[in-house]
């Protein structure tokens, strides 16, 4: 899988998938519920790289002792909305609003999307941001949010 990144607005990006087929029923169910799984988590707060004691600690993580206080003393990172998704021939697109969370949330993605491409439906290239040029994408969803009042 080909990881690209073009201009990166985290309150207003789009999120791509190009397959090497169309994909059928079940590899759309299986990369909605990748998303799905990653933007509850980021909702939650679990993307925040102000607070990753556990990996920082290194591999010997036996009697760690875990500060609370650190850790409800970090920046909220909390990601803020999700689009659903939309297919066009081999492509797949999904907009979002990311909010605060930290760029590790990508990394995350990346790497279960790989995982996703090498077990279940071949992806052929994941872009992150901006456009494509075969597919505009409509205004903005966070433009059309704040002209309603809702942000």
């Amino acid at each position: 899988m080909k990881v690209e990144f073009r201009e990166c607005d985290f309150f207003d990006l789009w999120i791509w998938l190009e397959f090497s087929t169309p994909p059928v029923d079940m590899e759309r169910q299986y990369v909605e519920e990748v998303f799905s799984s990653w933007f509850l988590l980021g909702k939650l707060g679990g993307f925040n790289a102000e607070n990753i004691q556990v990996q920082e600690t290194g591999l010997d993580i036996s009697y760690l002792e875990y500060d609370h206080e650190a850790a409800s003393n970090s920046f909220m990172a909390l990601m803020h909305n999700m689009s659903e998704f939309d297919y066009q021939g081999n492509w797949a697109r999904c907009w979002f609003d990311l909010g605060t969370t930290d760029a590790i949330a990508l990394d995350v993605l990346i790497n279960a999307l790989e995982q996703l491409s090498k077990d279940y439906v071949t992806i052929e290239r994941l872009i992150i941001g901006g456009e494509n040029a075969d597919w505009k994408i409509p205004r903005s969803k966070r433009a059309s949010a704040t002209e309603n009042g809702s942000q």
